[in-house]
């Protein structure tokens, strides 16, 4: 897996710092880069919504899920945020990210079980319209090497909250955990169809 990580990840850092050098206002990209790459994915419903549900989703496969799951995304998301970063045009970026808070929420309320590449698959779909979206929105007065680094954390951040809250309820007895996060995730659902009414 870090083998198939590495040449997305490689490609989004060559691609940014190719951009900020491109762009970048002088003494200004290097130090801001970080902060706005961060504040974007966590400052967006839609992107805060579906992130944390891959973390939900994640822990309800268990296992090796939790962290393959979570990688996957990011290391696709890194690839789409190259994507975005070099004008590649992408169609239907927003109902793709739409979408993916309606799907993954209706996967996590259904406790849907896939197989753990099947898993990887669906969340990296999901993730190159995340990562374009990031990478298409970069201000150009930012870096883009440390832009990227910090959409990247902020969605690492994201998952480890999904991820967290899906053990730390699930253990609850009685069943009172497992229904508490397939409640959320109908909850995220319905708001993905939401957030996919006000793009019509």
């Amino acid at each position: 897996m870090k083998s198939r990580c590495t040449a997305p990840l490689l490609a989004a850092i060559l691609v940014g710092a190719m951009t900020a050098t491109a762009n970048a206002h002088t003494g200004v990209g290097a130090t801001s880069g970080l902060a706005h790459g961060f504040l974007h994915p966590v400052s967006g419903p839609d992107h805060v919504l579906a992130m944390v549900t891959v973390g939900l989703f994640a822990a309800q496969l268990g296992g090796r899920a939790i962290w393959l799951v979570p990688l996957s995304f990011v290391c696709v998301m890194a690839f789409g945020g190259a994507l975005g970063l070099v004008g590649v045009t992408l169609p239907f970026v927003e109902l793709g990210i739409g979408l993916s808070v309606v799907v993954l929420g209706a996967i996590v309320a259904l406790r849907l079980r896939a197989a753990i590449p099947v898993a990887m698959a669906l969340v990296g779909f999901f993730a190159i319209f995340h990562g374009y979206a990031h990478g298409a929105e970069m201000p150009e007065n930012v870096g883009g090497f440390t832009y990227g680094v910090g959409f990247v954390l902020g969605t690492a951040l994201l998952h480890a909250i999904g991820v967290g809250t899906g053990l730390a309820i699930g253990n609850l007895r009685e069943g009172r955990g497992e229904l508490m996060v397939r409640s959320t995730g109908a909850l995220i659902a319905i708001a993905g169809v939401v957030l996919l009414g006000g793009l019509a």
